[in-house]
């Protein structure tokens, strides 16, 4: 095997060097050697796949083997070595390729013998996902617990139920937190679906038309623990609906999280004061000392806007783009790895912030206290027949004073009686055994 001109992937029709800034413009390794440990693991599939139709030797496919062994211990433990000798590198793919060739010699080109850096990148962004997929459902299981926990400890503690922000029916603060922790289980059934999408292999597809060598692509998919192989080779090399779905799924998470969020921003509020922010998941005034604030909610609040810009951007990319590979595929990455990382650290604060939150439950008790919001279910008991056709009128003494919370007196007093209560704590039980089957 004869030695190549320089270390780069392509350019063997063209006479001249390509222009510094556009040089420097089109590399992607600052970002893409994310993909590092991913694209070692392609390539160890790969090489043990050249064996069986003649391309390596079994001799060429161990030496390959530990120098890609060597490489992966050395990027892990060494990242200054990944920054100086990536220093040049134009992506992740050329990084390893010129890593092989320095343990190797010539044989470290040889790997490249019969693939795409299209299949590979679409190969190595898939694995991803389905990790980072898993990382994050990991994180939301904690936070369902989390919410559970608070939900078991506040079993017994009514709350005034709002609509508009106006308070409407007497609820549990059981019932509240539990509402949440639904929605944080609809998010975990989208990661599954993302993951679900990412769960092919593009490794065969070439470029764009697939392979001449007769490469045993199920082979290659079971190892890199793939459940299929992708069925069209132009698709496969330039689908990212998997990445669309990853970024819908954060997207979804971030908006869960942004509504808990501005619950808790307002139930901190001295207008409120229905929970104590803790002082691990606050902040204070450089001017007024007397202030706290919920930074960790206003900051999850105000980190959603990034993740849905996430998910239109690459919807915005992919829109204009013919099938097949076009070099804007490279967009796809930055804005989903800065999505996942953001959402990862939003998650592990609410959790701890959920964990941590004191509730006040003389206020919680007091803000039920509110007769019109017991109106609704004694409407529902006044109509079953053993109550006969008791009416029952509301009177407002002085209609400015409606305003106000409370300010009224009625003719027959409607309160939170044992019957109601125990309907409501109830309902909760059966929130709470159903989010623990979860």
């Amino acid at each position: 095997m004869t030695d190549r001109k320089d270390s780069k992937l392509w350019g063997g029709r063209f006479e001249r060097a390509p222009d510094a800034r556009f040089d420097a413009f089109q590399r992607s390794f600052a970002f893409d050697r994310r993909l590092l440990p991913y694209e070692i693991a392609v390539d160890r599939a790969w090489a043990k796949a050249l064996e069986p139709i003649g391309i390596f030797t079994a001799t060429e496919v161990k030496q390959t083997l530990a120098a890609l062994d060597k490489i992966a211990a050395r990027a892990e433990s060494d990242s200054a070595w990944v920054d100086s000798f990536g220093a040049d590198a134009e992506d992740v793919h050329q990084f390893v390729e010129k890593a092989l060739v320095e343990e190797l010699g010539p044989l470290g080109w040889k790997l490249h013998t019969g693939r795409s850096r299209n299949e590979l990148v679409a190969t190595d962004f898939r694995l991803f996902v389905m990790d980072v997929a898993l990382e994050i459902k990991l994180g939301l299981i904690g936070l369902i617990r989390a919410l559970l926990a608070q939900a078991k400890a506040k079993l017994g503690v009514p709350m005034a139920g709002m609509t508009h922000l106006q308070h409407a029916q007497p609820i549990l603060l059981s019932h509240f937190l539990l509402a949440h922790a639904e929605a944080f289980t609809r998010d975990i059934t989208r990661l599954q679906s993302a993951t679900a999408s990412a769960d092919a292999c593009p490794m065969g597809s070439g470029a764009l038309a697939g392979n001449s060598f007769a490469i045993d692509r199920a082979a290659m998919a079971h190892g890199l623990s793939f459940s299929k192989i992708t069925a069209n080779s132009l698709d496969a090399v330039s689908d990212r609906d998997f990445a669309l779905d990853y970024l819908f799924a954060l997207s979804g998470i971030a908006t869960h999280l942004s509504r808990l969020a501005e619950d808790f921003v307002l139930f901190a509020s001295q207008e409120f004061s229905y929970v104590i922010l803790p002082d691990e998941y606050a902040t204070g005034s450089s001017l007024m000392p007397q202030k706290k604030n919920p930074d960790a909610w206003e900051l999850i609040r105000g980190k959603t806007g990034r993740i849905t810009g996430a998910l239109v951007a690459l919807l915005t990319t992919l829109k204009g783009l013919p099938i097949s590979y076009q070099r804007d595929l490279q967009e796809d990455k930055e804005a989903l790895f800065a999505a996942h990382d953001q959402v990862a650290d939003m998650v592990s604060v609410a959790k701890g912030a959920i964990q941590t939150t004191g509730f006040r439950d003389d206020l919680w008790l007091d803000a039920n206290g509110n007769p019109l919001t017991n109106a609704g279910k004694m409407t529902e008991k006044i109509r079953r027949p053993n109550f006969g056709t008791l009416q029952i009128e509301i009177t407002v003494d002085d209609p400015k004073a409606y305003a106000a919370p409370w300010t009224i007196t009625m003719n027959q007093p409607i309160v939170l009686d044992s019957e109601l209560l125990d309907y409501y704590c109830l309902e909760n039980e059966k929130d709470v055994r159903h989010l623990e089957g979860k």
